[in-house]
């Protein structure tokens, strides 16, 4: 309130600003909360929403909305997808403290994500659901996260090979973020998916969704590589010599000195990455599989409700909108804890 306040303030000291601000906020305001809010159709039927005279069809979306979230899964199976989305949720609710990054949060990310792939897929007394059936929210989920939480040790490891003394370790790493970040994502699906097959032994086809996590994560890396080398230029050469003259090994200096502070210097870049991901796992519809926005689209297509293609993409957009926000309130969060915790120590 205090923000928006001081904005109104500044703004009244200058009129003619104001005043444009104002008309152009009401010319498009008004008539977007007239159409989504005030002529909207919140409840009925498709006929009933293409009534002369009605603004937005929120009703497709209430009928619409298990399968936007959880895309082709069988209906009786959705209480599955949803409860592997809500662990997912726990594990990055219990990951969001700096103060438990400890050696038995990876036994419980193995555990949870276990629990999810077996939730999704079925085993045991649950019948068994093909990958080619997920879809929505659990799929946009899981592939940035796992995604992610691959690409950052392989992006660390990759930054360091880069900065190595060793030739052959410098060009190798060189030439791995070089190579998959000269081509867009949709590139290293189709060769995921596509090339990777071939060069295994016949009769051997890996799962696509497999696949494309992999794609996912080998294309993560590469930009959170980059980011970690830019860390480890800022990190002043005397911090790593002050290391190596009280004893400490190479890869000590680096574990314990040099790389936590080029990892609190480039949080930022991190969470734009992971926004980025977040966003991106909608190219995944290129390789046949369908994500939330591609689930809501499919929505669209129902000919019981065929064209309401505006308010699915509108829906959706607010859910990333929300998705993307979150993320970025964590990054300004974190970033205040790790300044906090340095000063303290």
């Amino acid at each position: 309130m205090i923000v928006w306040r001081d904005r109104w303030r500044r703004l009244a000291r200058r009129p003619v600003a104001g005043a444009a601000a104002i008309i152009l906020a009401a010319t498009i305001l008004l008539p977007l909360l007239r159409w989504g809010i005030v002529d909207a159709r919140w409840r009925g039927d498709a006929a009933g929403c293409r009534a002369p005279d009605v603004g937005a069809c929120w009703a497709f979306i209430g009928h619409k909305l298990p399968f936007i979230l959880f895309g082709l899964y069988p209906p009786s199976e959705r209480w599955r997808p949803a409860m592997a989305t809500c662990v997912l949720m726990i594990l990055l609710a219990i990951s969001a403290s700096p103060r438990r990054w400890q050696r038995w949060l990876l036994v419980v990310w193995i555990a949870g994500l276990g629990l999810v792939l077996l939730l999704l897929r079925g085993g045991f007394v649950l019948p068994r659901v093909a990958t080619q059936d997920w879809g929505g929210l659990p799929v946009t989920v899981l592939l940035t996260l796992v995604g992610l939480a691959i690409g950052f040790p392989l992006g660390i490891a990759l930054a360091l090979g880069r900065r190595s003394r060793n030739v052959v370790t410098r060009i190798v790493a060189a030439s791995i973020v070089e190579g998959v970040r000269g081509v867009p994502l949709i590139a290293v699906l189709y060769f995921a998916v596509l090339v990777v097959p071939l060069a295994l032994r016949r009769g051997l086809t890996p799962d696509k969704l497999l696949l494309a996590q992999l794609a996912v994560a080998v294309f993560a890396s590469a930009y959170l590589a980059e980011a970690t080398r830019a860390g480890l230029q800022l990190v002043p050469r005397g911090r790593l010599d002050a290391a190596l003259a009280l004893g400490l090994s190479w890869w000590q200096s680096m574990r314990l000195v040099v790389l936590p502070e080029a990892l609190r210097i480039v949080v930022p870049s991190y969470i734009s990455i992971a926004v980025g991901f977040f966003q991106d796992t909608s190219l995944i519809v290129v390789i046949g599989l369908f994500d939330l926005l591609n689930t809501a689209r499919l929505a669209a297509q129902d000919p019981d409700w065929l064209g309401f293609y505006t308010e699915a993409y509108v829906f959706v957009g607010l859910l990333y909108f929300v998705g993307s926000a979150l993320i970025s309130r964590y990054g300004l969060w974190l970033e205040q804890q790790l300044a906090r915790g340095r000063a303290q120590a």
